[in-house]
């Protein structure tokens, strides 16, 4: 009988006093429901976009506080400038607000994948067990993970580098729906990921890679102020490139602070394909821009003195301007914002500032 009773014991979730799910939304949070055996014990942080007198319903049951517009005017006031609207990148608002050690960060329209044997998959828990344990972003080992069961380092890996370094982002993938821009949803509409590869890599140190926003959880201690998701949206000449800036700046941030980021598992069901049409017309100037833009980041050079995320940060802000102004007038807005943000960050995140925010359950 004791042993019946030991086992119905349900586990203790990892972090779950550490850890916040940040939300971005416009709709009720139905999805939530499919989510609830691994995201209900965790506190969530709902960042609602669009019109601020609609009322988005939560299933009963979720610890949760959520943030509109009038809200973010509220707490950040003439610096609430930074933050997007009519744009999922309004997200990092909930990274900054939040005080946690993590962040998860999952759209609306992503649910439960199953893994080839049909057991539902728990994102979150291994996107905890990716941020846990260390990167390779120094050398690379052609067994994937060294760190995870079953996998170690190959021969010829220096034993000098086998302590690897602190991972600060666990970046995970989609089936079904695969995460392409609006001219390979064109000739590509009917293209569907069906493939489940079970490796973690981490890109190694000098590569870029195009970071997406809808199933990503990272150290806000280690990389949180450098996770902003830029000006996209509603008078702004851009969209759908919010999380891709981030990740762009965020890694040349953690090659130079020696962090490490990580691909591949967990992941994630992306149920619905957006409307291509809509996507080239934010997409179209980032196309061409990115063709620019890249080669900017893959030869940003941070000087040594910049030993925290926010010299790091305000340094690029000051490259962006110096060098990419010359692409297009809003990238000399947009490194304005970048500095609108670490202020505001800063000023969230210092001691005391915590009175400000609270948000009950709308």
């Amino acid at each position: 009988m004791a042993s019946a009773e030991a086992s119905s014991i349900a586990p203790t979730p990892l972090l779950k006093d550490e850890l916040d799910i940040v939300i971005p939304t416009i709709r009720n949070l139905d999805f939530l429901e499919m989510w609830r055996p691994f995201f209900q014990p965790y506190h969530l942080i709902i960042v609602q976009d669009g019109d601020p007198s609609k009322v988005i319903k939560v299933p009963e049951g979720f610890d949760y506080e959520l943030y509109n517009r009038n809200d973010i005017n509220r707490i950040l006031g003439p610096k609430a400038s930074c933050i997007s609207f009519k744009d999922s990148a309004c997200r990092c608002f909930g990274y900054m607000v939040s005080k946690k050690k993590y962040i998860y960060t999952i759209d609306d329209d992503c649910f439960v994948a199953k893994d080839p044997s049909g057991k539902s998959i728990n994102a979150l828990e291994q996107h905890i067990k990716n941020l846990l344990c260390p990167s390779t972003p120094h050398f690379f080992n052609t067994l994937y993970d060294p760190y995870r069961e079953g996998a170690d380092f190959v021969r010829g890996y220096p034993f000098s580098l086998r302590e690897g370094a602190k991972t600060a982002v666990s970046h995970g993938l989609w089936l079904n729906i695969p995460d392409y821009d609006a001219p390979t949803q064109l000739v590509k509409p009917r293209e569907r990921n069906t493939r489940y590869v079970d490796m973690v890599l981490t890109i190694p140190k000098g590569t870029l890679f195009p970071m997406c926003g809808m199933n990503l959880a990272f150290d806000r201690e280690l990389i949180g102020p450098a996770m902003y998701f830029g000006l996209m949206g509603d008078g702004q000449p851009i969209g759908r490139y919010d999380d891709m800036w981030a990740g762009w700046c965020v890694k040349v941030i953690c090659d130079h602070l020696g962090l490490g980021v990580k691909t591949g598992l967990p992941y994630i069901w992306h149920s619905k394909a957006s409307n291509p049409f809509v996507n080239l017309k934010k997409e179209y100037k980032g196309i061409f821009w990115q063709e620019e833009i890249i080669p900017f980041f893959q030869s940003a050079v941070l000087p040594k003195e910049c030993t925290s995320v926010q010299q790091c940060y305000l340094e690029l802000s000051k490259q962006v301007k110096e060098k990419l102004s010359k692409v297009d007038p809003y990238f000399d807005k947009l490194a304005d914002a970048m500095v609108t943000w670490i202020d505001a960050w800063d000023e969230l995140n210092a001691e005391g500032a915590s009175a400000k925010l609270s948000n009950g359950k709308a």
